[in-house]
């Protein structure tokens, strides 16, 4: 296991949450929201302890501390730890097993089904039985109307991507909860715009962000620090704290990639993340499943870490991004303009939430197109590749497209 995947974290506290104190900025740094200001504005993390009365939301920073609710609570990303399940003939060494087998919060366990937790150590069906009732009294898992659907998403957070007319095709952002894939071929923008969103994630929501910390998966060795202190000084942060802020990890191969899911898992149930980056969530399963005769394990793989991702969305309310590749389509490619599709499938066609699909322009320009989305239509848009990461592109570049 690499050395770098661990990072300093408070100890395991569910009444913990992270706020975010503004300080003034003497560093020569230009902000990109007030260039007429003469000092900067910078955030800086700090963990506080937070009666238990409280809802530890960080959405509510302004507000008064409201007493605490368990469905706001986990809408807003503050899960149920496992230790309100013990009692009622669950012990502290079945909470030990269920963290050991990768289940974190009293959410992990309701999502599960009851076959899945018969395979955790010294739990028996009758044990199964009880923890699957009580997980059922702190999530609710009937049906709800349309109504209290509507509410709850129009309080959704929108991570920005750094450019505005990307923020308007995809709605305000990259949406927290759900799995947006972005799909296309090399030099299109996918690690770049990775690298974006891993710094504007931290940002207060009045500028677009998600008051988070990002964890990034890298299967192919693009991730590079250096790109995020150039974001991070386009929006006036500091670049030591921006750098703390994200937790990386080399996946070597698929088993490894999934395994880091729970050790994430574990990480979010310590300190406030907004965003999980899988840079690529493909390129491993095509190397370590070859030919047709591992297709069916190959997918049943991907499945299982897919939903393994969802359930991370659910639990936690974090926006995941992964990136996939692209295979040349040889059937029908005469009639098709463009026969280069997404690898991966049904399983990651119906696993993800929304797909963007991406192409080179001109220069430094990149065109962003919504290929599939529940509530986004069918539209695309430019963008551009800049020094201080995502943007908007020049007039001049828009100029070149219309030529």
């Amino acid at each position: 296991m690499p050395n770098d995947f661990y990072i300093d974290v408070p100890p395991l506290n569910s009444q913990h949450r992270t706020t975010y104190q503004r300080q003034p900025d003497t560093n020569n740094i230009t902000p990109s929201k007030n260039p007429s200001s003469a000092t900067t504005e910078r955030i800086s993390f700090r963990t506080e302890i937070v009666p238990p009365s409280t809802i530890p939301s960080s959405t509510m920073a302004d507000e008064e501390p409201t007493q605490f609710d368990e469905q706001v609570a986990s809408a807003y990303g503050a899960p149920t730890p496992l230790s309100q399940l013990e009692g009622n003939g669950i012990h502290a060494r079945d909470i030990k097993a269920i963290v050991e087998a990768g289940y974190n919060t009293v959410e992990a366990v309701a999502y599960t089904s009851k076959r899945q937790l018969l395979t955790i150590k010294g739990i028996s069906e009758a044990k199964a039985d009880k923890l699957i009732a009580e997980a059922a009294k702190h999530v609710p898992m009937g049906f709800t109307t349309a109504t209290d659907i509507h509410e709850q998403r129009s309080r959704l957070i929108s991570v920005t991507t750094g450019s505005k007319s990307l923020d308007t095709l995809l709605a305000g952002g990259i949406e927290t909860g759900s799995i947006t894939e972005i799909f296309g071929e090399f030099r299109t923008g996918k690690s770049q715009l990775c690298h974006t969103l891993a710094v504007t994630c931290q940002l207060p929501l009045d500028m677009g962000g998600g008051e988070g910390k990002c964890l990034y998966i890298d299967t192919e060795g693009t991730f590079r620090p250096v790109r995020l202190l150039a974001v991070a000084q386009r929006y006036g942060l500091n670049g030591e704290e921006v750098l703390d802020n994200v937790a990386y990890a080399r996946a070597y191969n698929s088993d490894h990639q999934l395994q880091l899911l729970n050790m994430a898992a574990q990480m979010m149930t310590e300190t406030r993340f907004s965003l999980l980056i899988v840079d690529s969530a493909t390129s491993l399963y095509r190397t370590d499943f070859s030919g047709r005769g591992d297709l069916s394990a190959r997918q049943m793989h991907l499945a299982r870490f897919m939903r393994q991702l969802q359930r991370l969305a659910d639990e936690f309310g974090i926006a995941v991004v992964i990136t996939n590749q692209v295979v040349a389509q040889v059937d029908g490619a005469v009639f098709n303009p463009d026969p280069k599709k997404p690898i991966g499938g049904n399983i990651i066609a119906h696993a993800s939430t929304t797909r963007l699909s991406l192409k080179k322009g001109r220069g430094e320009t990149r065109i962003c197109k919504i290929y599939d989305s529940p509530c986004l239509p069918e539209s695309e848009c430019l963008f551009a590749i800049n020094e201080d990461g995502i943007g908007d592109p020049s007039p001049k570049d828009l100029e070149k497209m219309d030529m």
